[in-house]
């Protein structure tokens, strides 16, 4: 097959999707990688597809091709309805490739730009795939041979002018299906007379139409076991391919009323535009539905996917996206978002405590006495979690199942707060503070994840629903070092050694220079000295007394680089007396965990487990 037979097959849905594939996940290197082999006459590997019989149609569901993708709002498969009196074929491998081809030839691929804005639909410019006609790709180490880039409307235009490049649209190729019309390209790009061009827009159009490049193997068996099998089978070996991938297509083709791949989506899609955005994981969200559903081993493997826990994990969806919900906004609550949540895990605890309670967005806000002092201990667990390394890391699993049987024996009224610490003890992670996690914490610097967990905790007077900024106490641009270097005495002599300067900015961006301000006051504060500063925002005595005891800062603030380690020290004395208040634990009144008298927490969670 051709591959412009391939894509116009794409085109009228005759070459599909089935439920059971991922989503496109290749980046615009890996597209203009292909292309280069396709020029090269490379071959681009063979493909595994499935003739799915009328009869068999209108059984499952089916995905079409992307032909415009966008990071920003076009990255989901379109659901396409197929008649039922006709077969089509479905791709089980090579979906990548084809899509790849697909949007270079006939679409568009929209990335964002560097540094921009990722909730910003201007960030992610539609751009189209370009081929040079006039030289080779520059050196690189990818080995490419072809200068092929993907180019918005704006930079061809600006490249107009350049006559080291003539970019040709590749998706010109595509619409020149009979060779007169190949050979009307030359002129109208004004490469009539440059052989390079006319060798590469023919050599181009040769591998698109006439050349027999793409190979099927065709599965015709209409059992999709079997057809689910040869899936697991050719797609568990690849690397790009996660296994959560493979077991959200068997979810998918399982599910009886709901589409599973646009329900988790869309509730990934939800759960990352709260607050002020979170960057969680279609693997996180098939968690929580293992978890929330009570599916005995929480772990990702094909004998968990099974029909019975498929079908349990469809009747409750509802109920777990609205306990996903509430439980992303909690964190938002807690000041978290994407760049400050090390453990996107957390989220699946906190949903299940939700979850078991039956919570609704009410609790969020509620000012009676018993849910404010309840948010306060689920707030101080979910940060210092965050803060002592390692508790989300290995043995994730067995975390979830004994925080899950906390939750349920003991979790219907209150956070059980003590003994969800007494339990992660057991399980050596223990939120227990130590000299050494003392001096990890004093060790985090500005911009760390853990950075914002560690100063929410230890400074829990600051309403995190609110914007805040974490601060330079100290401000930064006063300890930079070239300014320090150059700064001259009265007498014209250099002021700083460049050990002492050293120093000063080794310790500028640590914990015990930091604290949380406000949005507009820390932009107000900018690279005023905290001495003066806080003076002129607490004038009285008394709010000045009250400001300075809030954030653990020393009675004398410094006012120039000279006093900065006088402060720096006093203030890192000040917040190890705040560590050891803030995060101590609670396990020391932890009841008894029923669940565990007379038989180990494994056996007992295995029991309900169902069989392969």
């Amino acid at each position: 097959m051709t591959i412009a037979t391939a894509l116009k097959l794409i085109q009228k849905n005759e070459l599909i999707l089935p439920a059971i594939q991922r989503e496109y996940v290749w980046k615009p290197s890996q597209v203009i990688k292909i292309f280069d082999s396709v020029l090269r006459g490379y071959p681009v590997g063979s493909f595994l597809s499935w003739k799915v019989a009328p009869e068999t149609v209108g059984a499952f569901k089916f995905y079409g091709f992307l032909k415009d993708y966008s990071g920003y709002d076009k990255k989901h498969n379109p659901v396409v309805d197929i008649p039922t009196d006709r077969e089509v074929i479905a791709v089980l491998d090579g979906q990548q490739r084809l899509t790849s081809l697909n949007i270079g030839l006939r679409g568009t691929y929209a990335y964002r730009n560097p540094r921009a804005w990722a909730n910003k639909a201007w960030s992610y410019p539609e751009r189209r795939l370009y081929l040079n006609l006039l030289g080779e790709a520059p050196e690189n180490e990818a080995g490419l041979k072809y200068h092929l880039a993907f180019l918005t409307k704006e930079q061809i235009t600006q490249a107009a002018e350049d006559d080291t490049k003539k970019w040709f649209p590749v998706s010109d190729i595509f619409d020149a299906s009979e060779a007169y019309q190949m050979a009307q390209i030359p002129v109208k790009y004004g490469v009539g007379n440059e052989a390079k061009a006319v060798e590469m827009i023919s050599l181009l159009w040769q591998e698109a139409h006439h050349n027999q490049s793409l190979h099927f193997y065709e599965e015709t068996d209409q059992d999709i076991e079997r057809v689910l099998d040869i899936f697991v089978r050719v797609n568990s070996g690849g690397t790009v391919l996660s296994y959560s991938d493979l077991l959200m297509s068997i979810a998918t083709a399982q599910w009886k009323e709901k589409d599973a791949r646009a329900a988790v989506h869309d509730l990934v899609d939800a759960l990352n535009t709260t607050g002020q955005g979170f960057d969680f994981s279609q693997d996180t969200v098939l968690k929580s539905g293992l978890v929330l559903a009570d599916v005995g081993d929480v772990g990702f493997k094909v004998k968990n996917f099974t029909t019975a826990n498929m079908a349990r994990l469809e009747s409750r969806w509802d109920d777990i996206s609205t306990s996903l919900r509430i439980a992303a906004e909690l964190l938002a609550d807690f000041g978290l978002s994407g760049g400050t949540l090390t453990a996107d895990s957390v989220l699946i605890p906190v949903a299940y405590y939700v979850h078991r309670r039956g919570l609704t967005p009410s609790y969020r806000v509620s000012d009676k006495k018993d849910d404010r002092e309840d948010r306060a201990a689920l707030r101080s667990w979910v940060l210092r979690s965050l803060i002592v390394r390692g508790v989300w890391g290995s043995g994730l699993d067995t975390l979830l199942r004994d925080l899950r049987e906390v939750l349920r024996s003991d979790g219907a009224e209150a956070f059980p707060l003590a003994t969800i610490e007494q339990v992660m003890a057991r399980r050596g992670k223990s939120l227990e503070v130590t000299d050494a996690l003392i001096e990890d914490i004093l060790g985090l610097a500005y911009g760390g994840g853990r950075t914002w967990a560690v100063l929410a905790t230890l400074f829990d007077h600051v309403d995190t629903r609110m914007q805040y900024h974490v601060d330079h106490v100290f401000p930064q641009a006063q300890l930079d070092a070239r300014a320090l270097k150059t700064a001259k005495s009265s007498e014209g002599v250099r002021r700083y050694s460049d050990e002492f300067v050293e120093e000063l900015v080794g310790r500028r961006d640590l914990l015990p220079n930091l604290e949380l301000l406000p949005g507009p006051e820390n932009i107000g504060k900018s690279d005023t000295a905290p001495d003066s500063w806080v003076v002129e925002h607490y004038p009285g005595a008394d709010e000045h007394a009250a400001f300075v005891k809030a954030n653990a800062l020393p009675s004398v603030l410094p006012h120039d680089a000279d006093s900065f380690l006088d402060f720096y020290d006093a203030r890192r004395d000040l917040l190890i007396a705040r560590i050891k208040d803030k995060l101590q634990t609670q396990v020391r009144a932890a009841p008894t965990f029923e669940s565990r008298r007379s038989t180990d927490i494994d056996a007992e969670l295995g029991e309900g487990d169902l069989d392969d």
